[in-house]
């Protein structure tokens, strides 16, 4: 079983920080930095966006909740990452502790002021909101139009393309159990069970221990993931247009 831990994703986080937006980084410098329990909520859905994040250690998950209770895990952020750039007036999401972790906050009009009267952060902010934008957009796409083997490994791409520098084993460390990525995905938590050992029978990932992913093929994930045609001559009928 994928483990929800609190020593989870070192090489993830380690990867986030090296590319943390230094330009950005530098307006949470000031602010003190807090320990957040795994588990623990940073803030509410429906709470006044007063404050924005930045996710010094560990992995956080954004979640909602409709109907009946069910939640949706929206996003997960790791080291590095801003949380509720996009925000104006309420939060639209909860924002929860996958992991230990360490934040700092800083108010949004500090935040803005910070970002109107300087030529360097104007940019890189809006860098970090095209990226939400983009991130957006390709959930959109993951949840409407990928079948399940399509959601799980575009999953796992996602996440090894944060540690790649730390995939020379190629073993891939998850934070989050497979009800997060369930909730994430939009699948059940049996369909995620069945769909990483349909991937382990094709020896593309091998479940290692509790909390890891040993990466067999790459190349056959990304060909699994949908993200892309395939075009080849063995795959492709051509046909005549009339």
């Amino acid at each position: 079983m994928l483990m929800q831990g609190n020593t989870a994703f070192e090489n993830v986080e380690a990867t986030s920080k090296l590319s943390c937006d230094q330009p950005l980084a530098s307006v949470f410098q000031m602010s003190a930095t807090e320990t957040v329990e795994a588990g623990e909520a940073i803030c509410w859905e429906g709470d006044a966006a007063k404050h924005l994040f930045q996710i010094v250690e560990g992995v956080v998950r954004l979640h909602r909740i409709i109907g009946e209770g069910r939640r949706v895990i929206t996003a997960f952020q790791f080291a590095g990452d801003v949380v509720g750039a996009f925000l104006q007036g309420d939060l639209l999401f909860t924002a929860e502790a996958v992991t230990d972790c360490k934040i700092r906050r800083v108010s949004r009009k500090t935040f803005h002021d910070e970002v109107s009267r300087s030529d360097a952060l104007r940019p890189a902010y809006i860098n970090l909101l095209c990226k939400e934008t983009a991130a957006a957009h390709d959930q959109m796409v993951l949840l409407s139009k990928k079948n399940a083997e399509e959601r799980l490994c575009s999953f796992i791409l996602k996440l090894a393309s944060r540690s790649e520098s730390q995939l020379k084993k190629g073993l891939l460390r998850l934070p989050m159990n497979r009800q997060d990525i369930a909730d994430y995905l939009g699948l059940t938590i049996e369909t995620v069970s069945r769909t990483i050992s349909k991937l382990a029978a094709k020896n593309i990932v091998i479940p290692e221990g509790r909390h890891d992913l040993r990466i067999v093929s790459q190349s056959r994930l990304a060909q699994l993931s949908g993200n892309s045609d395939d075009f080849s001559e063995k795959t492709c009928h051509r046909g005549s247009v009339h």
